[in-house]
């Protein structure tokens, strides 16, 4: 029997819709899904049977886990050029979802990272169900929080933003909605009738509005004064001070999780945060197409990917392990210029 293709497309009804079609694999994304949606979502920004686009996961687990990591390691250390060409392209989507001229809605259910975030949190509209879990875990493994997150993430209220790229921390469904990734909640019973809604020409804000639900704030409401306090600070180094200083289990823990972290991806994710909130979104992109361009000639990568994916040990070897032997010159480098060879869009 034939594979089952990775992502599949219809046009049902007013709506094209897209389902990420790789369950067994949390529906993280491949290269080739992102080569395949690019030129089917400007069809259908033509097509003017097609009023908006629906984007959901196959499965019960995930809208999508992020990319293929263990493909884009092993591209890394072959030197092959299919990590590089995963960014461009994964950009380049990311980029067409969030300048799409018609209402894109992104059904999110269970776990949404990394890439699975760059292709819903982009769109107009971003459901999620009552077990959604968002996560931008990406110092962690010695990279930084992209697909965007330059964008997004300064543009959550207060510090949310740098919380979340700093730490990896999870959100669930309550939480999403307050930080902003999701503009709406309904409950996942209720996603074919939204669907059939769309289907026979429905606005989105029309359909919603008679189908979203009210989540009461969590976690995010509950430490946001705190997080708005430390995560301000000038610097890392001033962000531990002052998580240190505040002597309660939320600040103590969420120290040891940062020092934990690729000090690498930790200074260079706090430049990008910074520096997004005062871009624009393309220029964002382009931004992280250098960093990631030296993400992959670097060290950090490997070994957070070999710790957490490929030998599970969970002892990364970061270098520099400290913080303090990151140097200013170490962080300018990755946001260089590319010259001939910057990201496309």
């Amino acid at each position: 029997m034939a594979d089952e293709p990775e992502v599949l497309f219809e046009n049902r009804g007013a709506i094209g819709l897209i389902t990420l079609n790789r369950p067994k694999a949390l529906n993280a994304l491949t290269r080739a899904m992102c080569v395949e949606m690019k030129p089917q979502l400007d069809a259908w920004a033509g097509d003017a049977t097609v009023r908006s686009v629906v984007i959901r996961g196959a499965g019960e687990r995930a809208f999508c886990a992020g990319g293929d990591i263990r493909a884009l390691y092993e591209s890394g250390k072959a030197g092959t050029p299919y990590a590089l060409d995963f960014y461009r392209d994964e950009y380049i989507l990311d980029a067409t979802i969030k300048h799409f001229p018609k209402p894109y809605i992104a059904l999110i259910h269970g776990i949404v990272m990394g890439g699975g975030v760059g292709v819903s949190v982009h769109g107009s509209h971003r459901v999620a169900g009552e077990a959604a879990m968002f996560a931008m875990p990406e110092t962690g493994i010695g990279l930084f929080p992209d697909v965007g997150g330059s964008y997004f993430l300064p543009r959550c209220p207060g510090q949310i933003g740098m919380y979340l790229a700093l730490t990896g921390a999870r959100l669930r469904t309550a939480d999403t909605l307050y930080a902003g990734v999701a503009t709406h909640f309904v409950p996942t019973a209720k996603w074919e009738t939204l669907i059939g809604q769309l289907v026979d020409g429905a606005a989105p804000d029309d359909a919603l509005k008679s189908l979203s639900d009210k989540v009461p704030g969590d976690f995010l409401s509950e430490h946001r004064a705190a997080i708005d306090r430390v995560f301000g600070e000038n610097s890392i180094e001033e962000i531990l001070a002052a998580l240190d200083a505040e002597h309660t289990d939320w600040a103590k823990d969420t120290a040891a999780t940062i020092r934990a972290k690729s000090p690498t991806s930790l200074k260079i994710t706090f430049r990008q945060i910074r520096e997004g909130a005062k871009l624009e979104f393309d220029d964002c992109m382009r931004m992280e197409f250098r960093m990631v361009n030296r993400i992959i000639a670097g060290h950090d990568f490997y070994e957070g990917v070999r710790a957490t994916i490929i030998d599970k040990d969970g002892a990364p070897k970061w270098k520099p392990a400290e913080l303090s032997k990151v140097d200013e010159a170490d962080v300018q480098a990755y946001f260089a210029s590319l010259n001939n060879k910057e990201l496309p869009i």
